[in-house]
């Protein structure tokens, strides 16, 4: 059984990795709001990242750090704040979680970072700026401390395509926008939390052990494929 923190595991993306993990681990989840779930291995520590002094967690295996941002406008439109906003939300954040977990983290059985970077990176996709700049910085920092850190430490991303939360819920907000995402695909689909909860699962686990350094597109075809 892995010792888990999950920095906002209480919607979306990181609430489908915690329900994913919280049967088979001991699972510690930080985040503002309170998961809609009660586990006896889950432990929640109610906590803005950005704000707050991180909670201390005596043991642990693998950090999961989830908040993210979809703040989508044309460059015209977006204002130094909005980039520094999604820098702080995306890397910062991520940046100051890792700096206080690190220690334990070293005394951890296989232990690991996992951090969420978009598709955005890799695919020029119009009002995509400051989310971009900010997952690349996310990609940046899987490549740097995956060097730094080896080989006590694994690091990994995944980059997603839209997934259909709340975050997103603006994207697919009626039948039509729905279709037209889908047809974008090349595999006819966008993604739904749990595939991501999957591979979130694979990445920590020990059939995982020799992975480091990567950045994992679950792209529905959209950035690997032109069809």
């Amino acid at each position: 059984m892995q010792r888990v923190a999950i920095i906002g595991g209480s919607k979306g993306i990181g609430f489908a990795i915690l329900q994913k993990l919280v049967e088979q681990n001991q699972v510690s989840n930080v985040s503002r709001s309170i998961p809609n779930l009660k586990h006896v291995n889950l432990t929640h520590h109610s906590s803005d990242v950005l704000i707050d002094d991180l909670p201390e967690i005596e043991a642990l295996n693998t950090l999961i750090y989830c908040p993210g941002s979809i703040n989508l406008k044309p460059i015209s439109r977006l204002s130094l704040d909005d980039f520094k906003k999604d820098f702080e939300i995306n890397v910062l954040g991520a940046v100051k979680t890792i700096q206080h977990y690190l220690p334990v983290l070293k005394k951890g059985n296989n232990p690991s970072i996992l951090l969420f970077s978009t598709v955005a990176c890799k695919l020029g996709m119009p009002f995509h700026a400051s989310i971009a700049v900010a997952k690349s910085g996310i990609e940046g920092l899987v490549k740097s401390l995956g060097a730094e850190l080896a080989p006590t430490i694994r690091v990994n991303a995944i980059a997603p395509t839209i997934t259909d939360t709340e975050l997103a819920a603006k994207l697919l907000r009626n039948e039509k926008m729905i279709e037209n995402m889908e047809q974008r695909h090349p595999l006819k689909k966008y993604l739904q939390p749990n595939e991501v909860a999957e591979m979130a699962d694979f990445l920590i686990s020990e059939k995982a052990a020799s992975i480091s350094g990567q950045i994992f597109e679950l792209d529905c075809g959209i950035v690997s494929f032109k069809i």
